[in-house]
């Protein structure tokens, strides 16, 4: 199979001891590209370099809502020079979350209103976290110009799935679709147009079935593959193709290799 892992942490030090091998791991499972999520400037500057390595790794880069606290006018004319790499085809980790709030709910909003801009600004998508902030989220999404995205590791539930997509973003799925009790999340799945659908792995976290309690890592994409399909009531060459290609289309990964350009001035 032809996969993608639309939402990855591979920068995370829990790949410290053996980060090549999980990359050569990934490419020898059929994956096509990795989208590598920064959560804050340093890591985002870390995801550039291992897209900057790996002619079929990207990155995204932001900072993730538990650090909006950090952020300053500086950093995001940090975030601003790195998403110019032609390797960087998304701003993100960026988004509300209400769980931890270990940013205050107020700056949160601030900073997430501010990458938004800045996606606008460069012509990015947004990868978008968003837990127990739905509304919040939504809000800020209705009013934003940009040029759409993910939601990633989606939890807001079928209820909301028709707003989410009537603002034109896709639906990321990762390890709890393969949960026994994730019935919600299989509804969602087997409701979403196959065209809106994308697939992750949140590596190192979200770990799925049958590999749960251990790390995550990106040859692990094919079991969200597998319980869509199942969810579906298709087959996983057709959820594999289709969410391939809906990546490959929402950030722009066909043609981006190390020493492009034409994603350094988007507008």
């Amino acid at each position: 199979m032809r996969l993608v892992d639309s939402h990855a942490h591979l920068d995370f030090p829990q790949f410290d001891a053996d980060r090549e091998v999980v990359i050569e791991r990934a490419r020898e499972a059929g994956l096509l590209a990795i989208l590598n999520v920064g959560a804050d400037l340093a890591s985002s500057r870390a995801a550039v370099a291992l897209a900057d390595r790996h002619d079929f790794i990207y990155a995204a880069v932001g900072v993730h809502p538990h650090d909006a606290k950090t952020v300053t006018p500086a950093v995001l004319d940090q975030l601003r020079a790195l998403a110019r790499h032609p390797k960087v085809v998304a701003v993100g980790e960026i988004g509300l979350d209400y769980y931890r709030d270990l940013s205050p709910r107020p700056v949160q909003r601030r900073v997430f209103a501010q990458q938004l801009a800045l996606a606008a600004e460069l012509g990015l998508p947004v990868v978008v976290h968003s837990r127990e902030a739905h509304d919040d989220v939504l809000a800020a999404l209705r009013d934003w110009q940009g040029t759409g995205g993910v939601l990633h590791s989606y939890s807001a539930g079928p209820e909301r799935l028709e707003e989410v997509l009537a603002l034109g973003f896709h639906i990321g799925l990762s390890g709890p679709i393969t949960f026994p009790k994730a019935h919600r999340l299989r509804t969602v799945a087997a409701a979403v147009a196959l065209d809106r659908l994308l697939v992750e792995t949140d590596c190192p976290y979200l770990t799925p079935v049958p590999h749960r309690g251990r790390r995550n890592e990106p040859a692990y994409v094919r079991y969200m593959v597998e319980a869509v399909a199942h969810a579906r009531g298709t087959t996983v060459e057709t959820v594999a193709q289709a969410t391939t290609e809906n990546a490959q289309r929402l950030f722009g990964l066909i043609g981006k290799r190390h020493g492009d350009t034409e994603n350094t001035d988007a507008s």
